[in-house]
């Protein structure tokens, strides 16, 4: 049978979800939990990668499992054997054919700044005190929806087919002295909405123009965009399934 593991985690003190050799990531401190708790051994899935540091208020991975699940007991067990920084939502029985990763029709991210100095948001916020032009910033997010292909704010030497990327959403929002930027797309590349913040924050600075976006975008050139902002501010906030209707 297979199930998907709903999840969250603060990705402070992670390489990332994917196991890496000589680091702690997220995925192999889920795969020892839930291997101890079954008491088989577990493979999980994820519906994607993300960096060190990145945190994720709702993530999913799959594995399977020959006998039926106590949902509630396994939330229980789980969550007391995991460290803090790790909680377990859910699980979810699915068909035996279900994929983390490739049945996921939707995602979406947030990108969290906050322009005052906060010695409580230092892990999961960027301060930038800067003021910012958030109309054309915005303005810059509706140039987005004319494109598909964001090489330009891809990772270089990515491994991927294409560069294609299908954006559903995009806006800054504030809220005094927080800014909130969110992105749903069906699929991102590596290093995509980091690079995508940290070119509108050159154009809130009025350092690019609208005009100049839209020339990076078409450039497909990592070179000509903005910098990263930092992974710290970065939540992967939803992952969309068509089987899952109850996603929060």
């Amino acid at each position: 049978m297979r199930y998907f593991l709903e999840f969250a985690y603060k990705g402070t003190n992670y390489h990332g979800w994917q196991y890496q050799p000589n680091a702690t990531s997220v995925q192999e401190t889920l795969t020892k939990a839930i291997t101890t708790i079954l008491k088989t051994e577990i493979e999980l899935v994820g519906a994607g990668r993300t960096d060190s540091g990145v945190h994720a208020k709702q993530m999913f991975a799959h594995f399977d499992y020959d006998l039926e699940i106590d949902i509630p007991y396994l939330i229980h067990k789980l969550n007391s054997f995991l460290p803090k920084d790790i909680a377990v939502l859910d699980f979810h029985k699915v068909h035996d054919d279900a994929h983390a990763r490739f049945d996921a029709k939707k995602r979406t991210y947030e990108y969290h700044i906050h322009t005052k100095k906060n010695a409580f948001k230092s892990d999961d916020s960027w301060y930038n005190k800067h003021e910012l032009n958030l109309e054309k910033m915005n303005e810059a997010c509706k140039i987005l929806f004319n494109y598909i292909d964001f090489e330009c704010f891809s990772k270089v030497h990515t491994d991927v087919n294409t560069f294609n990327c299908t954006i559903f959403e995009a806006n800054w929002k504030q809220n005094n002295d927080k800014l909130i930027f969110t992105i749903s797309a069906d699929r991102f590349l590596r290093n995509m909405v980091r690079a995508i913040v940290g070119t509108m924050i050159n154009i809130g600075l009025e350092k690019v123009s609208l005009i100049d976006f839209t020339k990076i975008i078409e450039s497909k050139d990592r070179n000509k965009a903005g910098f990263s902002v930092p992974a710290h501010g970065l939540y992967l906030t939803k992952v969309e399934y068509p089987f899952l209707i109850n996603n929060i």
